[in-house]
């Protein structure tokens, strides 16, 4: 079985920005959980939140983690923001591979959302700065306890995205 990296942390953090620069540079296959889950439904996140409901979408991010764990490939897995927080999932990924959790603060991550990014994600969609902080900050202290699982923690506040990817890098040479 193929190493798995799942990258974990709040919506915005940078888990997919970087997996995809951290496969190129290791060749393993990168999965945007969020992206392949909307494939494969043909609907938005958004839209599988208001029709199906959050129950539904978390079972779907759930039969997407089993299936990639038992892949055969070297994997690099942006998971889905609240995937640590449902059940077991932080037990079983870190069983399946390694964790990481990409942490920042509310700030840092505001000011990287696009307005684009703001839109696409259900519970910021209308929020100013100012809301967008508080919401982010509660909800990023609820979810803490579940991130804080992760086998590696990298503060990303003071690093660069090549910072980050030499930490990552180290931890796969662990592996070899």
């Amino acid at each position: 079985m193929g190493i798995k990296l799942f990258l974990v942390g709040y919506m915005g953090c940078g888990k997919s920005s970087l997996g995809r620069k951290l496969a190129k540079v290791t060749g393993f296959e990168f999965v945007d959980m969020d992206s392949v889950i909307e494939h494969r439904e043909g609907a938005t996140i958004s839209d599988i939140f208001n029709y199906a409901g959050e129950e539904y979408f978390r079972r779907a991010e759930r039969a997407l983690i089993e299936e990639l764990a038992t892949s055969e490939q070297n994997t690099i897995i942006s998971t889905c923001g609240g995937v640590p927080t449902w059940k077991d999932n932080m037990d079983f990924m870190n069983s399946a591979g390694e964790c990481i959790y990409l942490r920042r603060t509310a700030e840092q991550i505001a000011s990287r959302l696009s307005p684009h990014g703001r839109q696409k994600r259900p519970k910021l969609r209308g929020l100013n700065d100012e809301e967008l902080v508080a919401f982010m900050t509660k909800n990023m202290a609820e979810r803490e306890p579940y991130y804080s699982k992760a086998g590696r923690i990298i503060e990303c506040a003071e690093r660069s995205d090549e910072q980050i990817i030499e930490i990552i890098l180290s931890y796969i040479k662990d592996y070899e």
